[in-house]
């Protein structure tokens, strides 16, 4: 879940980044991969979710 948060924070400052700053619009395209990618890994790990492995001693 920490993986995710940090990639849509990510995301975020490179959106804010790539807008605010003349000539920098790459990194607001940059940052919508990344959030793109934050959702599909965030879908990846809540679809296997329900599985959990026992452990055998």
């Amino acid at each position: 879940m920490s993986l995710f948060l940090f990639l849509v924070l990510a995301a975020v400052v490179l959106g804010i980044i790539g807008v605010a700053v003349h000539g920098l619009f790459y990194l607001l395209v940059i940052g919508c991969f990344v959030f793109l990618a934050a959702l599909g890994y965030a879908a990846m790990r809540f679809r296997r979710g329900g599985r959990r492995q026992r452990i055998v001693r």
